[in-house]
């Protein structure tokens, strides 16, 4: 049997954690729970007198006057209670929001900030999820706390207040009171809390058809979707995802039927044993009937704050745990040095060495890149070639810093990069990857990655570089023309031409002093690829460029080509000494010159 993990922090320093951050976001959080369970209290309590007060004062014969005084003030107190309680109620969310908030802004920047491997480790992922889902909405954990802290309080003082007022009655009647509630409400916990120990099959059906749903409304889609004929298909799996969880409803539904039953007869069991009590204590102690009606109700009620304080500490204990996955989250080490690194040295020209390196991605067994030592020169242009899964991108990445090898060391002009502020690191490199993201900015924000202070000349020049002026042009407002539309409706989509072009502009606009390129040009037309390439010796001036392509013909530009080979490098020298060796390189090339040839003297024929 798996055993549960137990969750790092306790019910104590998870309520802490929430509380210093209310504290410093809005303290009115704090004040708001304290003063509605005080309304609350005492809305219970006017409640609880006002017919018991009404009736004593017509067995003592008081007159009318009196008895519509009495009533009018009953009236009053509850008519300002209620009042202030939905005043308090309306007002007491948009300062939980804002917390709930500054929590999400938490985990967002530790997800936006942590060190690169952390964002590709599955354990951390899910980490994320949870932390995240436990920021997700009103009636999560983040937010829903302040109601659960608010019910505690109003519960414990009125248990307090309720057992000082029924003190003189039998000691035995108030142990059956309490004994029954909580009888009650653990056996009614256990059948109510059939769905939480059925909650992954749960999230099963419900991931499922929230994937169908986001899916089929995915713009990226709509064309497969069209011409596919997807329409059907998608909808039989979404009606299938529907079944299934409408089944598991129904089966949960009958579960909570026995919890029902289960109150209906524990309450009329205390309730059936206070009343016979009662009774038997005005028929031979003179109990009077505003008595009898007073106490009967305080019993009732004493049931409810005794199962009330149960159910929240209950509801607070598995809100804990959502605030632990959170508190784990955000205190995930970090295996790069930040804020506690050096800052890398200032220099006109960076030398980046590899010595020794080997490297494997964690969790797996398999070296990607064996014993291999490299060395990228001051203002070299760099090319690296290679077949697919030769672990091209890899050694990227390990240039960038994104991954610290598994053995040897990454240099930076002689020192160890493990020794510097990582992200003063990464301000060293320009680069475009294949896997990128764009947001629906303008198009001027998104080459340069900010919204204010943007130099706009630069914005043209950069676009003029990567070839993408004379689109953005013909767009209606030129480089203040909006991208996507996910958010502007007026947004325009970018081919995947354009949309490289346009990495490659965000990269020139950064200008850090070494320009990566991860297959800049996969995605362009042989033409269009050859007008970057003729740009190639401009962009790159006075800079270290690192160059990967699957198309050897384009590293002919290139200082120096290396071709990955077995994790480590086989072959190196420029365009025309590779070809010389008539090694792997040649013979690559051989093969991709002769599909050109022959996809030309095709199209000749044709």
């Amino acid at each position: 049997m798996k055993l549960k993990e137990k969750p790092k922090y306790n019910i104590w320093q998870n309520v802490c954690f929430m509380i210093r951050i209310a504290w410093k976001i809005h303290k009115r959080v704090l004040l708001m729970c304290v003063l509605i369970a005080a309304v609350q209290v005492m809305l219970n309590l006017t409640k609880l007198y006002v017919t018991p007060e009404i009736l004593s004062k017509v067995e003592s014969g008081a007159s009318v006057q009196d008895l519509l005084a009495t009533i009018g003030l009953f009236t009053t107190i509850m008519f300002l209670l209620m009042g202030a309680n939905t005043y308090l109620h309306e007002n007491r969310l948009p300062a939980e929001v804002d917390v709930r908030t500054a929590v999400n802004r938490l985990i967002t920047r530790k997800t936006c900030e942590t060190s690169y491997p952390n964002t590709r480790d599955p354990k951390v992922l899910k980490m994320k999820e949870q932390a995240e889902q436990a920021t997700g909405s009103n009636l999560e954990a983040t937010e829903h706390i302040w109601t659960t802290l608010t019910q505690i309080i109003t519960n414990i003082a009125g248990f307090v207040i309720y057992l000082m007022l029924l003190k003189e009655l039998n000691l035995f009647l108030m142990m059956i009171v309490i004994v029954s509630a909580a009888i009650g409400f653990f056996v009614t916990k256990y059948i109510n809390e059939w769905e939480y120990r059925h909650r992954e099959e749960k999230e099963t059906y419900e991931k499922e058809l929230s994937y169908y749903l986001r899916k089929s409304r995915q713009l990226e889609l709509a064309k497969d979707i069209r011409i596919f004929g997807l329409t059907t298909w998608l909808k039989e799996l979404q009606t299938k995802s529907l079944k299934m969880l409408s089944a598991f409803i129904g089966r949960r539904e009958k579960a909570y039927i026995w919890a029902n039953i289960v109150d209906i007869l524990v309450t009329l069991s205390r309730n059936g044993i206070a009343y016979v009590y009662l009774i038997w204590k005005t028929l031979n102690q003179g109990l009077s009937a505003s008595e009898f009606l007073l106490f009967f109700s305080a019993i009732s009620s004493f049931s409810t704050w005794v199962t009330g304080i149960l159910s929240e500490f209950t509801q607070l204990h598995k809100e804990s745990i959502a605030l632990s996955k959170i508190q784990e989250y955000l205190d995930i080490p970090e295996m790069f040095k930040f804020e506690d690194g050096i800052q890398p040295p200032t220099a006109n020209a960076y030398e980046i060495k590899l010595e020794n390196v080997t490297f494997r991605y964690p969790g797996t067994e398999t070296n990607i890149i064996e014993n291999l030592n490299l060395t990228i020169h001051a203002g070299e242009n760099l090319a690296i070639v290679g077949l697919n899964g030769a672990g091209k991108t890899t050694l990227v990445k390990l240039i960038c810093g994104f991954y610290d090898p598994t053995e040897g060391r990454v240099l930076l002009n002689g020192q160890d990069i493990r020794d510097f502020n990582r992200r003063q690191y990464y301000e060293l490199f320009s680069a475009v990857f294949q896997e990128f993201s764009i947001l629906d900015t303008t198009i001027a924000q998104c080459v340069a990655q900010s919204v204010d202070h943007i130099d706009h000349e630069k914005v043209l020049d950069c676009l003029e570089k990567a070839g993408l002026m004379s689109a953005v042009n013909k767009f209606p407002e030129g480089v203040n023309t909006h991208i996507g539309r996910e958010v502007y409706l007026d947004g325009v989509m970018l081919s995947g031409g354009q949309t490289q072009r346009l990495m490659l502009a965000r990269a020139l606009y950064k200008d850090g002093a070494v320009l990566v390129l991860d297959e800049p040009t996969a995605a362009l037309d042989p033409i269009a690829e050859n007008d970057i390439y003729m740009k190639y010796n401009e962009m790159t001036l006075g800079k270290t460029s690192v160059f990967i392509s699957h198309r050897l013909a384009s590293t002919r530009f290139c200082d120096r080509i290396i071709f990955i080979e077995n994790g480590g490098i086989s072959e190196e020298g420029t365009h025309d000494e590779l070809i010389e060796k008539n090694g792997s390189y040649a013979n690559l090339f051989d093969v991709q010159s002769r599909y050109y040839k022959e996809g030309e003297a095709g199209h000749e024929e044709n």
